[in-house]
């Protein structure tokens, strides 16, 4: 039951942070019909993927259970690693949306300017590598 509840909870949280854009009327109507088309097949897909992998956890044996039961450790260093490369590459990416027009903008100004800005730009994707290095570490201890 449980594997049908996690994924549902995700899918509806998802849609009620797109219930602010459904009021507004700055939106134009035609980007308003691509995000709620894209949110649809989103919904459908979810569902879809929650629907087929619990018919194929009730088909497993108990055989495949006993393994399972074995390996969820792994599975949680699985998820750690992946969490650890997501959330560094999501960081990395605001920080160069930030600093790269940043940088542009000071090169365009000032072409003695580029070493420095550049710089910062590169410590924003060092966090993405940080995060890449952390994550092989873990699985390198599975």
């Amino acid at each position: 039951m449980m594997l049908f509840v996690v994924p549902t909870m995700a899918v509806l949280f998802a849609a009620l942070l797109l219930l602010p854009m459904r009021r507004t009327q700055t939106v134009h109507t035609g980007v308003k019909k691509r995000v709620f088309a894209n949110l649809g097949v989103f919904m459908v897909a979810a569902l879809l993927l929650v629907a087929l992998s619990s018919g194929v956890s009730a088909e497993a044996a108990p055989a495949a259970a006993e393994a399972a039961a074995a390996a969820s450790g792994s599975g949680m260093g699985f998820i750690a690693a992946a969490l650890a490369t997501g959330l560094s590459c999501l960081g990395a990416g605001i920080a160069i949306a930030s600093t790269a027009p940043a940088a542009i903008g000071a090169f365009s100004e000032d072409p003695k300017a580029f070493g420095k800005a550049m710089i910062f730009v590169v410590l924003g994707e060092g966090v993405a590598l940080y995060g890449l290095l952390i994550s092989i570490l873990i699985i390198n201890k599975l």
